[in-house]
């Protein structure tokens, strides 16, 4: 039995688009002799769909799309995701399902039985789970075909009761097949291929696993589906970040020995192929064309800079350079310096008489007031005032340039420097921002070297550095990764042995900043655990922590 893994980039909604792109697949893996090709969990309609799966035309064209490409296997059998409505009559109104079509037909229906309600996911809100787990038949074959996470019953601090595969195993299956759309993190692969190698040892059977490929606005896939032989060996990766088609051989590829090297990329190379494609999404599927961005001179909006010219064009990125009476020669030059590196256009807008302006305005309602953090600010919200207009008059995105520590934080304006469409290092730690300016740098100079070395500063006053408000970020992040990504409490990083008083400080910045995070741009999601709808914390609440 020869199968296809079709790994695709879907939109989510664009029924047109995506049936022409699934259809296509089919034609190409029926060319290539195939019985079978293998799509992701709900390939139709796309995901996460969110509410719209509770909009009845989105799911009538759900159906009509199970129709048309059923209408497409004729000599060919597909396997794909998609949400049925549930005849039951009790429970949820729909079933997270897999469904193989043949011969115009659907001929089996498996419904997702294990439902995430953690981190990114929220399925409980949409979908019944199935209680009844059988495999099915295909061509003189058992295929144990699973939905995602039904694989992930034994995953740490999100166990559910029950073992789905241990269930499927009873049949002896020939083969297990898992339809996934799993969320890209810079630690998840090593999770992912150790979940799916337990349960080839479980069954005893070689694996197909398809995953999407793509991004959502904050949510990314990268794809990298796998096949896995019986000896739990990979034997086949598809591309990272891509689309790809590939084919497998039951009876021969899938009992073979391993013959493949797997991809092997770093952290930091991951991270940057991942913000490429949000980026490159974000504005494909939007229909957005052009970018523009405040340019400081600074790291994070230099990276940003560069990240956007790789991701859409330089041609369609404008930079815009606001120096206020505080920004130094030096930065300016950086930044004029990434332009020309990068090729981008850009505009220079000083912001010295508008923020006077604003200063002379307010001159008799703070009176008596000695300068602060206010007048900073007026500084920051005068450069995304301007950033705005830019954005208003000529039909440019903004891109927001904050990185993870700052907005953990609270190191940031709102309505200044927190603006933006879209967050394209939100989700990236300031000491990450440097391997990543030194990655892009790796075979030529595209962000200055003075903007990587020399002190970060906001330069909103003089002499300001970063360093005069926040610890070195080195220490900061190491405590702030414990308290965000690992989820612990103050208490206990104390006894890992970070200072209490530290400790305490940077817990009570990341607990009163949830207010500015909550109107923060959708952040592009590369951690374990990004801030937005992945880390859902309370507005207003006492921690106790």
């Amino acid at each position: 039995m020869k199968i296809a893994l079709a790994q695709l980039n879907y939109h989510i909604g664009n029924f047109e688009a995506n049936n022409q792109k699934i259809i296509q697949a089919i034609q190409t893996a029926k060319s290539a002799g195939a019985d079978l090709v293998v799509f992701a969990e709900l390939a139709i309609g796309g995901y996460p769909a969110k509410d719209l799966l509770r909009n009845l035309s989105y799911l009538t064209q759900c159906e009509q799309s199970i129709a048309a490409i059923a209408d497409a296997c004729q000599g060919i059998a597909c396997i794909i995701g998609a949400p049925i409505r549930n005849q039951d009559g009790e429970g949820k109104a729909l079933y997270n399902a897999a469904l193989l079509l043949e011969d115009g037909n659907v001929s089996q229906t498996v419904k997702k039985s294990l439902l995430p309600d953690y981190d990114v996911f929220d399925e409980y809100r949409y979908f019944e789970p199935n209680k009844q787990v059988n495999c099915i038949p295909f061509r003189g074959k058992t295929i144990a075909l699973t939905v995602c996470e039904d694989l992930w019953d034994d995953d740490g601090p999100n166990s559910y009761v029950g073992d789905i595969m241990l269930e499927l195993a009873k049949e002896n299956p020939d083969l297990i097949i898992n339809i996934a759309a799993s969320p890209f993190s810079y630690t998840h692969f090593e999770s992912r291929k150790n979940v799916l190698s337990r349960n080839v040892i479980k069954a005893n059977a070689p694996l197909i696993y398809v995953n999407q490929v793509g991004a959502h606005a904050d949510i990314i896939f990268d794809g990298r589906s796998l096949a896995f032989n019986r000896k739990a060996e990979i034997i086949e990766e598809l591309n990272a970040f891509d689309e790809d088609l590939q084919f497998v051989e039951l009876e021969k590829d899938l009992t073979a020995e391993r013959t493949i090297t797997i991809s092997t990329k770093s952290e930091i190379a991951l991270i940057h192929d991942a913000l490429i494609l949000g980026l490159r999404d974000y504005f494909k599927k939007s229909g957005f064309k052009k970018a523009v961005l405040g340019l400081s001179g600074g790291l994070d909006s230099a990276l940003v800079a560069a990240l956007a010219c790789e991701a859409i064009g330089a041609e369609n990125v404008l930079s815009v350079l606001m120096p206020s009476i505080y920004s130094s020669d030096h930065s300016l030059k950086d930044a004029l310096d990434l332009v020309k590196n990068t090729g981008c256009a850009h505009q220079i807008v000083p912001i010295k008489d508008i923020a006077n302006a604003f200063e002379t305005g307010l001159a008799d309602t703070f009176a008596g007031k000695a300068p602060d953090t206010t007048e900073e600010n007026i500084q920051a919200r005068a450069r995304g005032t301007i950033l705005m207009a830019i954005s208003n008059k000529f039909g440019n995105i903004l891109l927001n340039t904050s990185n993870k520590s700052e907005a953990a934080v609270g190191y940031g304006t709102l309505y200044g420097d927190m603006a933006g469409s879209i967050s394209v290092i939100g989700d990236v730690y300031k000491t990450q921002a440097y391997q990543l300016a030194n990655y892009i740098n790796r075979d030529q100079e595209i962000i200055p070297i003075n903007t990587i070395v020399k002190p970060p500063s906001a330069e909103l006053r003089p002499d300001q550095k970063d360093s005069d408000s926040l610890p070195p970020y080195d220490i900061l992040d190491a405590i702030l990764f414990q308290l965000i990504e690992m989820e612990k409490s103050a208490s206990e990083l104390v006894n890992l042995g970070f200072e209490e008083a530290l400790v305490q400080r940077i817990s009570k910045l990341l607990n009163n900043a949830e207010f500015k995070r909550f109107q923060a741009p959708p952040i592009l999601r590369v951690s374990p655990k990004a801030f937005g709808s992945g880390r859902a914390m309370p507005l207003v609440a006492k921690y106790p922590f």
